[in-house]
């Protein structure tokens, strides 16, 4: 064979190996079947505010289960250009920037990956052993400069190194990661392969899903990374009562469930519900169950019922017709909301509740309402949860909020579950 003959060889050969990566991570390939399950994840809603040059990202993620290998979602959705990984890891979270070790994450058989804008990749299957409601570090040397994509509320310190300072994916101490970060930045998901887990159940909405007032637990108090969102408390529920199952937060802070109201800032256009379905939940691994939680910005930003119930509608079809049940919350209490909006509150909720399925369109309810309002003054959230901005639960309402949901009505979940109509 010609020496071009053996490039263009080479060049199939990787095309084919790139092709079989995708499958690999094509949703539903890798769920019940092969007992891959999505244990985290963080939805990207955005990028990063200054590029990375030639520099190493560390992300701690923390795992609703564990299992005996894991496989990491890179995604570069929201980036300027191609992002370029020439080497990643995960490992046990030693604390802070630390790890207890590195173990090698490859991508097709390959130690990096070039992941074009709007696109992802997953890793390759890793043997690494891991527990529930633990931290997994997830490291990347980038190559190059790059605008990664990122998920704005990580709620806890991630870690740079310095540009310019090369690959410490590998490094145990955390001593060169001299930068913390607010936000979660390329990587998006965790699987966990356990055979013993029946399923995934995600939480789908905006700020009060992404968790929002989770930090808040008291004067001069604050608990970066302390994982006290509502859906973590879930987590932690299930592991307690021996569910087998997982939750994933798929919330995204300022988004509708509506495609556009009226005074929707630009800066969340084409994250609403229908938009992010696809990649945010249908696209991980084992799901079961979506807790539907959104709402709240669609009466803010002025849209009216008929257009949330609309899009209520579409979002629940397509999840029943993948076969995942879904439980919806009424809109909760919001001060700022003027007389029209309390009105169509008031009648999201009356669908809603309506023979507690959504008059027939979704699996049952999970009355968040009634957990956050104040009995005296119903349109307020009661003082004793109120983050103090009147939207949002602090770390107290959290837990309450993940106390009231039916843990045996969530194991319940997935084909032939839900009403049919």
């Amino acid at each position: 064979m010609d020496s071009g003959g053996v490039v263009r060889r080479f060049a199939l050969l990787a095309a084919v190996s790139v092709a079989a990566a995708a499958v690999v991570s094509a949703p539903g390939a890798a769920g019940a079947g092969r007992a891959w399950f999505t244990s985290w994840a963080q939805s990207q809603d955005g990028r990063a505010d200054t590029a990375v040059t030639g520099q190493s990202l560390r992300m701690i993620t923390h795992l609703s289960q564990g299992g005996d290998a894991v496989r990491v979602r890179f995604q570069n959705t929201f980036g300027t250009g191609p992002l370029t990984i020439g080497h990643a890891t995960a490992g046990p979270s030693a604390g802070g920037a630390a790890v207890a070790f590195a173990r090698e994450l490859t991508f097709a058989g390959r130690p990096g990956i070039t992941i074009p804008a709007g696109g992802e990749v997953w890793s390759d299957e890793t043997r690494l052993s891991t527990r529930p409601d633990s931290d997994l570090a997830v490291s990347m040397a980038v190559e190059g400069t790059a605008v990664p994509g990122r998920h704005g509320a990580a709620l806890r310190d991630n870690y740079l190194t310095p540009a310019g300072s090369g690959d410490h994916a590998a490094d145990v101490s955390g001593d060169a990661f001299t930068a913390t970060v607010g936000s979660t930045y390329v990587v998006s998901a965790v699987d966990v392969h356990n055979a013993a887990l029946r399923g995934v159940v995600v939480p789908f909405g905006s700020s009060v899903v992404d968790g929002i007032g989770s930090t808040n637990c008291g004067p001069g108090c604050t608990q970066p990374g302390a994982n006290r969102r509502w859906t973590d408390d879930l987590a932690r529920r299930m592991v307690a009562s021996s569910a087998p199952f997982a939750v994933a937060n798929a919330g995204v802070s300022g988004t509708t469930s509506a495609r556009s109201c009226p005074a929707m800032p630009p800066s969340v256009a084409g994250l609403d519900a229908v938009s992010r379905l696809d990649r945010d939940v249908l696209a991980l691994h084992g799901v079961t169950a979506v807790i539907y939680y959104y709402g709240t910005n669609d009466l803010a930003y002025g849209c009216d019922a008929a257009a949330i119930l609309d899009s209520y509608r579409a979002v629940f079809a397509r999840l029943r017709a993948a076969g995942i049940s879904v439980y919806v919350t009424p809109s909760t209490p919001r001060p700022g909301y003027g007389d029209q909006a309390n009105l169509a509150r008031h009648e999201i909720a009356l669908f809603v509740r309506r023979g507690n399925t959504c008059d027939g369109t979704c699996s049952g309810v999970v009355d968040f309402d009634t957990v956050l309002a104040d009995p005296l003054k119903p349109n307020s959230i009661l003082p004793a949860y109120d983050n103090g901005d009147g939207i949002h639960a602090n770390a107290a309402g959290q837990q309450a909020l993940a106390d009231f949901v039916s843990v045996p009505m969530l194991t319940r979940s997935g084909p032939g579950s839900h009403p049919m109509r």
